[in-house]
């Protein structure tokens, strides 16, 4: 009952009811308010005109009552809530960014049949995929603030914003237009975004700093396997079936994810349920002075300070610290390349030097993603659970630099599995050769990419929102032109040539990494924006 309170469902049905049916404790019989929040309580006594004269603020802020949890161990804290019902939330989360995901690339499988249907070049019908990638990136700079803003909360974004992708599933299906498909696949991916950004801070409101790191490793694994699982899952039904067929895939898919998210997944926000409570405690005890603390902060928030904290500060930052800029740059482009393996693959099949799979085996081509992928999951996760959660629990979160360790490694890994995918394309080697190769550069990439992230998380906790909402944007945009440019890179130069373009680039990077870790606390020192 507890979970069903907090879902969009249960909140529905107290509407509906006046509030009769899944009560909180404040609204039961019986329930002892606490001495603090009564009407009349000795909080408010005698404190109001010295508040007033020391702060210089209203009678009602100085009056108020901050509502807060009502003791360490509230089992309304996210922080408090048994580890069963921490995984349950997880994993919701977790199937909700892999169908949101899968979304992108389940459609590279139809990209011939829609060149077909509408009469557009092999670039024109790449749209479908780029611009869907483009959409994912941009939402979050929208959504993700508004999850932040406790009236709104977590699930409002989550919820609303996912029926619209279902719903458009089914236009996008039976389409007749190519532009309006295009408008539509790129509707379908700002819709489906918050996930995206948003789901590592709901990991956040739930989980400690010493189990925060294994929390979002499974929850990037999903977010990278989406999109490797999607060509597998479309590619022998769209042969059988028509191009169209991987569209309605996606609403078989995502459907029944809503329904689960709608009846199940609670308010993860701390802010938002002490919002709730605090509401709550001014209609049974009469005190119009309880405030959540979330309340009092923003009544001093003018609308120019929301729209800058919410939306001009990720830019800001991405400009402004080199720190910053050096990630951006870095995970956009081992995530560029990433998406840059969807167009390798379709173009290999034509390619004479490639081995002439159809689209069902060019699918499971992508299980060597798979492969990597949890091969780095079980690797990284190993190392958080002996190394660094008894570190954080003995001598709390140590150098900040500790975080970018595992990537000193990991660097090295994305241009050899690039250099190996390249040149081991041809018909004398094995195809084994080069599906050892993307396994490779996957496993790097987590590995990299994790240690990236949770170094911003422990550099900028006080931007970790707006920092994870602009690095997708900046990820989202440079993988959207890379579904676009690879074709044309790979045809031209082919594909040994064309992807060691690409791994020259990330060798550069390497060097980055190791400058960074030793010249991190320096530029940290110089940052205005980071917890130095």
């Amino acid at each position: 009952m507890g979970d069903l309170r907090h879902s969009v469902l249960g909140q529905v049905l107290r509407l509906v009811s006046g509030r009769r049916i899944l009560q909180y404790p404040e609204e039961m019989p019986g329930w002892q308010c606490p001495p603090q929040y009564m009407k009349h309580s000795s909080a408010l006594d005698g404190s109001t005109s010295s508040d007033q004269a020391t702060n210089g603020h209203g009678s009602n802020e100085s009056a108020a009552i901050v509502v807060d949890w009502y003791c360490v161990t509230d089992p309304e804290n996210p922080q408090n809530w048994s580890l069963s019902k921490k995984l349950g939330v997880a994993s919701l989360i977790n199937l909700y960014t892999f169908v949101v995901y899968m979304g992108s690339s389940i459609y590279s499988s139809s990209i011939a049949g829609v060149m077909k249907t509408f009469g557009v070049s092999s670039t024109a019908a790449s749209l479908g995929l780029s611009l869907y990638v483009l959409a994912y990136g941009l939402g979050p700079l929208i959504f993700s603030p508004l999850s932040e803003v406790p009236a709104i909360g977590r699930n409002p974004p989550y919820i609303i914003t996912f029926a619209i992708f279902v719903i458009l599933c089914v236009p996008t299906a039976l389409t007749n237009s190519f532009a309006g498909f295009l408008v539509l696949r790129f509707l379908q991916g700002y819709f489906g975004s918050p996930c995206l950004a948003t789901g590592a801070a709901s990991m956040g409101d739930m989980f400690s700093m010493a189990d925060l790191p294994l929390s979002l490793a499974f929850w990037s694994a999903c977010a990278v396997l989406g999109p490797a699982l999607g060509p597998l899952i479309s590619g022998f039904s769209v042969a059988a079936k028509g191009w169209r067929w991987a569209l309605w895939e996606m609403l078989w898919g995502t459907g029944p994810v809503w329904v689960l998210l709608f009846i199940l997944l609670p308010e993860t926000s701390p802010d938002t349920i002490l919002l709730r409570r605090a509401a709550r405690l001014r209609r049974v005890t009469g005190n119009e002075n309880l405030r959540s603390n979330s309340e009092i902060i923003q009544a001093h928030m003018s609308l120019k300070q929301v729209v800058v904290e919410s939306l001009l500060r990720p830019v800001q930052i991405m400009i402004l610290d080199p720190a910053i800029t050096f990630t951006a740059v870095y995970t956009s482009l081992v995530y560029g390349i990433y998406y840059s393996f969807f167009e390798a693959f379709r173009v290999a099949r034509l390619y004479p030097v490639i081995y002439g799979f159809n689209m069902g085996e060019n699918g499971l081509v992508f299980l060597s993603v798979v492969v990597g992928m949890l091969l780095s999951v079980l690797i990284y996760c190993g190392m958080i659970w002996n190394v660094v959660r008894p570190a954080i629990k003995a001598h709390a979160l140590g150098p900040t630099e500790g975080a970018l360790v595992p990537a000193l490694f990991a660097s090295f890994l994305p241009p050899i599995g690039l250099f190996l995918f390249g040149w081991t394309s041809r018909t004398s080697i094995h195809w084994i050769a080069p599906v050892i190769g993307i396994s490779i550069y996957s496993f790097g990439m987590f590995i990299m990419m994790q240690s990236l992230f949770m170094y911003l998380a422990a550099s900028y906790p006080q931007y970790a929102a707006s920092l994870f909402a602009g690095n997708d944007a900046a990820r989202a945009s440079l993988a959207a032109g890379a579904i676009l440019f690879s074709t044309p890179l790979y045809k031209n130069l082919g594909i040994g040539a064309g992807i060691s373009i690409l791994a020259s680039c990330t060798v550069g990077c390497i060097g980055g990494t190791f400058a960074l870790y030793h010249f991190g606390p320096r530029l940290r020192a110089r940052s205005k924006f980071a917890l130095n």
